[in-house]
């Protein structure tokens, strides 16, 4: 999890610094911030680009990891993602499709969990861990 704030230091977008870690087999197969497309402005040279609340500029943080890994090759399914902020709904499906099988993340976006993650994943068998400030995680939903 460290690894993934580390990668959040990089997010281009003022509103939220959020970063992913992708890890198979433990090893780290790739990571990803939230930021603007590539060789685009990103929302801290230009401003964030608003619609229904939302910055629209920028790809999340597990869509670009999930990038990163397509474009080097890397194999997704089976993995775990550590993310510093709970996934959001578009970000999850994502996350699904891809074969993820362990979300852990740190820090919720809104102040309750999105139930539509957590009832997916429950269906699908994902686990999703969040960290706590105890030295042991705790389990939100699981297999």
């Amino acid at each position: 999890m460290r690894i993934a704030l580390d990668v959040a230091s990089r997010a281009t977008c003022p509103r939220r610094s959020v970063g992913a870690v992708i890890v198979r087999d433990k090893m780290i197969i790739a990571t990803g911030y939230n930021g603007s497309v590539r060789k685009m402005d990103h929302c801290h040279d230009v401003g964030c680009m608003m619609e229904d609340d939302h910055c629209v500029r920028t790809i999340h943080a597990e869509a670009n990891a999930l990038i990163q890994a397509a474009r080097t090759g890397a194999r997704v399914d089976g993995a775990t993602v550590y993310i510093n902020v709970f996934p959001c709904w578009p970000c999850a499906k994502l996350l699904f499709n891809a074969g993820v099988v362990r979300i852990v993340y740190s820090e919720l976006y809104r102040p309750t969990l999105d139930q539509r993650v957590l009832g997916a994943a429950e269906a699908l068998g994902v686990a999703v861990v969040a960290l706590s400030t105890d030295p042991a995680p705790h389990m939100i939903a699981s297999i």
